[in-house]
């Protein structure tokens, strides 16, 4: 896929992976809609990107407000005329145990991470079948394939992305493609910004997280996996291979897990 013209639309667009995605595919040419909640974050980042700055478009949102995402997917479309691609990069994370999660706050992160994604592709995908052409593009995480110690509301959100896109993927034109991406620890402010029980800000970075590969990094790889239509995507180091731990060794996984000092 060439992406020089085609027209993108990032959620999560402010800070981290979506704010790296930004950079990287106003370099290609692509023609922007740059979403998040922090309207002035958008503006920086707008600013800093080295290309045509008229072919990046601000466009806030709350992901959370699902009953908002509608309307912001019609202004969207408006700006350029379509979406070809939409890159669901928005999202909080969770430092917490379980039990101690107040349901709110663990109904919160599902919100944001997945009502918020599937409110937006509903509204889009219609414009897509017109158009018989269309990029879902979900950065999901590696513990949507697995859980692990204190995020268990986010990882459930993860888990819940990938069965709803699955399934869409089944249902749809394949001329519409769909991709999840499962970054593992990239060094991000996601550790910064992750919720605790009561729904306050952690406010300190992991040590895994502060070690972990770039967001400019992990960006070239999403934009690799776009081009080449893959349809599921692990990035990271050595916790990807988590992944076929948990597929082929259950048992001896779940045992890692329980001991591991997890952060």
């Amino acid at each position: 896929m060439e992406l020089k013209n085609k027209i993108v639309w990032i959620t999560g667009a402010s800070s981290g992976i979506g704010e790296a995605l930004c950079y990287k595919l106003n370099i290609a040419g692509a023609k922007l809609i740059i979403s998040s909640r922090s309207t002035e974050g958008l503006y920086l980042v707008k600013g800093k990107c080295t290309m045509n700055q008229l072919d990046v478009h601000v466009l806030p949102l709350d992901l959370e407000n699902t009953l908002e995402l509608e309307d912001k997917a019609m202004a969207a479309l408006k700006i350029f005329g379509r979406v070809d691609i939409i890159i669901h990069s928005g999202g909080v994370s969770q430092r917490s145990l379980a039990m101690d999660t107040d349901l709110d706050v663990a109904k919160k992160i599902m919100n944001i991470n997945f009502w918020g994604a599937i409110a937006l592709t509903k509204a889009l995908i219609p414009s897509m079948i017109s158009n018989q052409s269309g990029h879902i593009v979900i950065i999901s995480s590696l513990v949507g394939k697995f859980g692990t110690k204190f995020r268990s509301a986010y990882s459930a959100s993860k888990h819940a992305l990938h069965g709803y896109f699955d399934s869409l993927r089944s249902e749809i034109d394949p001329k519409i493609k769909i991709s999840i991406i499962c970054p593992g620890f990239i060094k991000t402010n996601v550790t910064i910004n992750a919720l605790t029980a009561d729904g306050t800000k952690q406010n300190t970075m992991d040590d895994a997280q502060a070690n972990g590969m770039s967001a400019d990094e992990c960006a070239g790889q999403i934009i690799k996996a776009i081009k080449s239509g893959k349809e599921e995507v692990y990035i990271g180091g050595k916790e990807k291979y988590a992944v076929l731990l948990k597929r082929f060794l259950p048992g001896l996984f779940s045992k890692i897990v329980r001991k591991a000092k997890v952060t």
